[in-house]
């Protein structure tokens, strides 16, 4: 058990007292003995855990808190449990975010994190009772706020319902993202263009159709990262140290995942088998491997924009990106794709963090793994590197998207997959011959057709339209 006595002004410290030793404490600091330990041990990644983390550890300690008080705990003290519950409830709204400062990274299962958090709301509460901090026989981050839990319960638990907020920000991004792309698939609609497979001509696409083929990727993201809500509801909370329920009150066990469905509005539910849910990580994996697909989705309309935009004079100049800023220190007036490159490079971050979740994960023993720590910080990462992603490739780069169509009719005609087109009219060898003569002497297709007699500039015009290039299949012949 803790223990604590204040020593000197605000200014001073204060000694606070573990199974170990002692350690000074600065007298107004919210974390006390066990955080001070953390700090010194872990000074690893130099970033404090995830808020959305510590916002989820205040609701899943309101939970038990409410719980313990439904079972009969602090019966005697009203006081206390009001305190406790007002705390919580600070902490779940983020006003306590700068007290949790333990590094993301860190030994023991995420240990230094819930006993962080349960001296800040220890200390939080005393404040609330008039107390001072350090008073932990009034108010214990053990006794108290840690009644009935353990790290390995209410870490994993406060893991998921961080996940679960967050993946419902990813989700809306993702949703306005696709709409962008809708919108510019209906702005391109009549911008005919060279379609290409593996980078070289093919036939002949539109801009438009494009476009939707990324809203529709997009979309099957959305529907991805929305079900994995329903892996991420299942919980081990009043499972305690391994998913046995040591220590905490049958009545406790059953009642914890329902007071947090309760807290938070997200249909939480006790695991069948707590035991299993405590010793597992995988669906961690699970959900990494969703936010794998997305960032790949990425990468790839990332790639085809700076593609469709490259050059612009010497490229393909199909597409004129807004120009965010200079490009160059030394070549005037070079303007760069930066934000499909930025949103690359966030992709490629969270494919990544994918690698060190299934290492994680898969390093577990037994009863415990003890790496979450490390799969939150990657996890809640990726989530929100994706949804910021998301957000610039929007604001910053598809909404002002503007086509070039005189460069991409100039391609069109230019190139021989304008050939392709002409099938339905000339036949295959008739359309390769046109495809074969434009190579030898140079002319575009549309020269050598209208120069062969081959079909009206109407007749070919019409092979050539948004209409003829994006029809499914070739027209019944009558």
């Amino acid at each position: 058990m803790s223990t604590a006595e204040p020593v000197g002004g605000a200014a001073g410290f204060r000694i606070e007292g573990d199974s170990l030793g002692e350690r000074q404490v600065p007298a107004g600091a919210f974390w006390g003995v066990h955080t001070a330990r953390a700090l010194e041990n872990f000074p690893l990644s130099g970033r404090r855990v995830h808020p959305e983390l510590v916002r989820a550890y205040g609701a899943v300690k309101l939970a038990c808190a409410l719980t313990n008080r439904a079972v009969g705990c602090w019966a005697a003290d009203p006081a206390k449990a009001e305190a406790i519950e007002r705390a919580c409830r600070e902490m779940a709204e983020g006003l306590l975010d700068a007290h949790v400062v333990v590094d993301a990274l860190q030994g023991g299962a995420g240990t230094s994190t819930n006993m962080n958090v349960n001296e800040v709301l220890a200390n939080r509460a005393l404040e609330i009772l008039g107390e001072p901090r350090g008073k932990y026989s009034r108010v214990s981050p053990l006794d108290d706020l840690n009644l009935h839990q353990s790290t390995n319960d209410t870490y994993p638990t406060a893991l998921k319902l961080a996940a679960v907020r967050l993946l419902r920000r990813l989700e809306a991004e993702l949703v306005a993202l696709q709409e962008s792309f809708q919108a510019a698939e209906k702005r391109f609609a009549g911008v005919v263009k060279v379609g290409r497979t593996q980078l070289q001509d093919a036939v002949l696409t539109t801009l438009g159709r494009e476009m939707s083929a990324y809203a529709d990727a997009l979309s099957r993201d959305r529907w991805r990262v929305y079900k994995c809500e329903e892996r991420l509801r299942v919980v081990n909370l009043g499972g305690t140290a391994i998913g046995t329920g040591l220590a905490a009150p049958r009545q406790y066990v059953f009642r914890a995942a329902e007071t947090l469905k309760e807290v938070t509005g997200i249909g939480f539910a006790r695991a069948e088998n707590l035991v299993e849910c405590t010793q597992n990580a995988d669906v961690f994996v699970e959900v990494s491997g969703i936010l794998k697909a997305s960032a790949a989705t990425l990468v790839k309309i990332s790639g085809d924009l700076r593609l469709m935009s490259s050059g612009p004079e010497a490229g393909l100049g199909e597409l004129r990106l807004p120009a965010r800023q200079a490009g160059s220190s030394i070549m005037p007036g070079k303007v760069n794709p930066v934000i499909p490159e930025a949103v690359t490079q966030a992709a490629m971050r969270v494919m990544a963090n994918d690698s060190a979740i299934a290492w994680a994960a898969g390093s577990g023993s037994l009863e415990l793994n003890p790496f979450l720590p490390l799969v939150a910080d990657c996890l809640l990462e990726s989530v929100d590197l994706l949804a910021r992603s998301c957000d610039i490739l929007r604001r910053h780069c598809v909404e002002g998207l503007e086509a070039d169509a005189e460069r991409c009719r100039a391609h069109v005609e230019g190139s021989t997959a304008a050939a392709t087109a002409l099938v339905p009219a000339l036949g295959y060898e008739g359309a390769c011959r046109v495809a074969k003569s434009a190579r030898e002497t140079g002319r575009t297709v549309r020269q050598v057709v209208l120069d062969g007699k081959l079909m009206t500039a109407a007749e070919f015009d019409a092979l050539i339209s948004p209409e003829a290039v994006c029809r499914l299949g070739m027209p019944e012949k009558r």
